[in-house]
C-alpha cells in the first residue's frame, strides 16, 4: 500500500523501522542507535526531532500498559444525538480519564477509551458521564486479550506493510514485579515520552532525584515483566497514510471465541484483537479487531480475509469506520 507523499529520508525510514520498540536502554541510547544505523549520534537526535516536530512520530518513550500497572481501562460508546454532538464531545473530553475518543459511522457513534487509577472507578467515572450528558454509556470492557500491537515497515519504494509485534506474554518474566513510589516517579515522568537529547534517561535522573543507573535499572524491570510493552517511536499511522481506520466487529459463538480470536489476531493487518461484551438488543458483537489501511477499500478487502476465516462461524459482522478523533492524549498515571 502506498505509505505517504511526504518527503521521508533514508534515515527517518530506518529509524522507523528499526526503533518502534528496542530503542536501548543505556546511558547514550541514541548513540548505540546511531551505530545500528551508520550515522552519527547528533544527525539521529536531530532526524528524530523533526520526526516529532512534523508529526510523523505521535510519540516517543515507553509504551505502558495500564491494566499491568493496575488501573482499570475499558472501552465504551454512545449513541450522540447529530444536534447536541459537539456539546457532548466537549464534555466527555473534560474527562482527564478519557485517554482517545473516536467519532464512528454507526447508531452507536462514539467511542472512548477510559483510563483510570483503579479498576473500580471504570464504573464511577462512566455513571458520572452518564449523568453530564443524559445519554446511556455502554461498556465494553476486554474479557480476553487475543493481540496487540501495530509495528510498521516502510519500504524504500514508498510502500507501507505492518509487521507482527511479540506478544507481551513471549517476553514477559515469570516473577510479580510490585510498584514502588520510584517506580511510579519514573512512569509519570515518562509516560509522556523520552526528551530527544544525549542523555534522556539522566533527565529523568534528575527529575525525580536519583541515578541515571536506577533509572535504566528499573525501567529494564518495568520492560521484562510487562508495564512496560516496548520502548521507542510511536508513528503517527495517519501521517503515513493509514488514514481507514476500521474497527471491525464480529459475532461468533462464546464456545468458539478464544479459538477464532486467537487466529484473527495472527493476521499482520490487526492491530488489537479482543473478546468484549455483547449489550442486546443494541449491540450484537462479541469479538472486536482493528484493521488499518490507506482507504475503505483496502480495509473491506482485510475484512473479507477476516470473514473468510471466519466462515459459518460468524452469523454477523461490520465495519465501524473512524470519521473523526475527538480525543488522543494517551493514558496517564497520576504522580
Amino acid at each position: 500500500m502506498p505509505s505517504t507523499e511526504l518527503n521521508i529520508s533514508e534515515l527517518e525510514r530506518k529509524f522507523i523501522n528499526n526503533f518502534q520498540g528496542n530503542f536501548p536502554l543505556q546511558k547514550r541510547p541514541f548513540l548505540a542507535a546511531a551505530k545500528q544505523l551508520n550515522c552519527s549520534e547528533d544527525i539521529l537526535i536531530r532526524t528524530v526531532k523533526t520526526l516529532k516536530n512534523n508529526k510523523i512520530l505521535s510519540r516517543f518513550g515507553p509504551l505502558y500498559d495500564a491494566a499491568e500497572l493496575g488501573g482499570g481501562l475499558t472501552l465504551a460508546a454512545m449513541s450522540v444525538p447529530e444536534e447536541r454532538y459537539k456539546i457532548i464531545t466537549e464534555l466527555v473530553n473534560a474527562y482527564p480519564e478519557v485517554a482517545h475518543n473516536y467519532q464512528r459511522e454507526h447508531k452507536l457513534n462514539m467511542w472512548f477509551v477510559l483510563a483510570t487509577e483503579t479498576p473500580v472507578e471504570i464504573i464511577k467515572i462512566l455513571s458520572s458521564i452518564e449523568k453530564t450528558t443524559g445519554l446511556p454509556v455502554y461498556n465494553f470492557p476486554k474479557q480476553q486479550e487475543f493481540y496487540i500491537g501495530l509495528w510498521l515497515h516502510l519500504s524504500d519504494d514508498g510502500n507501507i506493510t505492518t509487521v507482527p509485534v511479540p506478544h507481551k506474554a513471549d517476553n514477559k518474566s515469570d516473577h510479580e514485579y510490585h510498584l514502588d513510589d520510584t517506580d511510579r516517579k519514573i512512569i509519570s515522568v515518562t509516560q509522556s515520552g523520552l526528551s530527544i537529547e544525549q542523555e534522556p534517561y539522566k533527565k529523568v535522573a534528575n527529575n525525580i532525584g536519583i541515578s541515571q543507573d536506577e533509572v535504566l535499572q528499573r525501567l529494564k524491570q518495568l520492560l521484562s515483566c510487562g508495564i512496560i510493552r516496548r520502548i521507542g517511536a510511536v508513528p503517527n499511522h495517519y501521517k503515513l497514510g493509514l488514514t481507514a481506520n476500521g474497527m471491525t466487529v464480529w459475532d461468533v459463538g462464546d464456545s468458539k471465541v478464544s479459538e477464532l480470536g486467537n487466529i484473527i489476531g495472527q493476521l499482520d493487518f490487526v492491530s488489537h484483537s479482543y473478546q468484549r461484551p455483547r449489550h442486546l438488543p443494541i449491540w450484537r458483537y462479541n469479538m472486536f479487531a482493528m484493521v488499518h489501511g490507506s482507504n475503505k477499500d483496502e480495509v473491506n478487502e482485510k475484512v473479507k480475509q477476516i470473514e473468510n476465516l471466519l466462515g459459518k462461524n460468524c452469523k454477523a459482522h461490520e465495519t465501524l469506520f473512524s470519521t473523526a478523533i475527538l480525543k488522543k492524549t494517551g493514558l496517564r498515571l497520576a504522580a
